[in-house]
């Protein structure tokens, strides 16, 4: 398959982004915004020091906001390395929350593919529903395209029945043509979502990032009425920026990528001040 950059006038979209953010949302209210985002949360944690003992206390956040609020919606998942997924599983039953993990080398992506793929089967063999992948940004830098394909496309049959992620660390890409051109190579090798960052360099979600993913999702959608999911994720804690993801969505792809099941948003803090926030309505 031959892929190749095309330009885009990085000027245009940063005004496209200024015109569509001094809009609203036309569809929905203060409060079903919030409901949406707090909907949409993969509440994660990737550390080092994370704990049988945190993780369980991250799960029972998880189950916390409907449990204690039942006019309010859970997080659509929570999100750790794989040792924790089997733990994760058990301690979800019958909520809804899914269990989603990073896999495949993450952050870098830089180990034998061989191995990452040991690694995604041992996620999803352990509970996981949601794989995180990341994409080997250095081979993307030297042009190796046809490798991208290649490992996103092994790493997904290794996902089974669990849905795919792919990270694309738009941080390391540069630029916004290697970013519309990366998230055509996972798309086309089975991604069931695209994702910004992982959240672990800088910079890692970025509105400009976002809204060229959203593009590319939509001619594919024109093109082959298949939907693909996006999940911006890294420095998303604040509520007034998750809206604004929230209205680009909207603005480009409309309602019916406005639900869980296709979007997403990485965060540790969010969730905890979406839910102040609802309170307040």
């Amino acid at each position: 398959m031959q892929w190749k950059l095309e330009e885009l006038d990085e000027n245009k979209v940063k005004s496209r982004l200024g015109e569509i953010l001094k809009g609203e949302s036309q569809l929905f209210s203060e409060k079903e915004i919030l409901r949406k985002i707090l909907n949409s949360i993969d509440l994660t944690t990737l550390e080092g020091k994370d704990t049988n003992k945190s993780a369980t206390e991250l799960c029972k956040q998880a189950r916390s906001f409907h449990s204690n609020r039942p006019d309010v919606p859970n997080v659509a998942a929570v999100c750790f390395y794989p040792p924790f997924a089997a733990l994760a599983k058990s301690q979800l039953k019958n909520t809804g929350i899914n269990v989603a993990c990073v896999a495949g080398a993450f952050p870098s992506g830089q180990s034998p593919l061989p191995i990452r793929i040991a690694e995604v089967k041992y996620a999803v063999e352990q509970g996981a529903d949601e794989i995180d992948m990341v994409i080997s940004r250095g081979r993307f830098l030297e042009e190796d395209y046809e490798y991208i394909f290649n490992e996103v496309k092994e790493i997904k049959e290794a996902c089974s029945d669990a849905h795919l992620k792919v990270i694309l660390e738009t941080g390391e890409l540069f630029d916004l043509n290697k970013v519309k051109l990366a998230s055509e190579i996972a798309i086309a090798a089975g991604a069931d979502f695209i994702k910004t960052s992982t959240g672990k360099m800088q910079p890692a979600a970025t509105l400009e990032a976002f809204i060229v993913m959203l593009d590319v999702i939509k001619a594919h959608f024109d093109k082959t009425g298949i939907m693909i999911g996006i999940k911006p994720a890294g420095g998303i804690s604040e509520v007034e920026v998750a809206k604004q993801y929230l209205l680009v969505l909207e603005t480009v792809l409309g309602e019916p990528w406005m639900n869980n099941k296709w979007f997403r948003i990485g965060a540790s803090r969010l969730a905890g001040r979406v839910l102040e926030e609802l309170l307040k309505l």
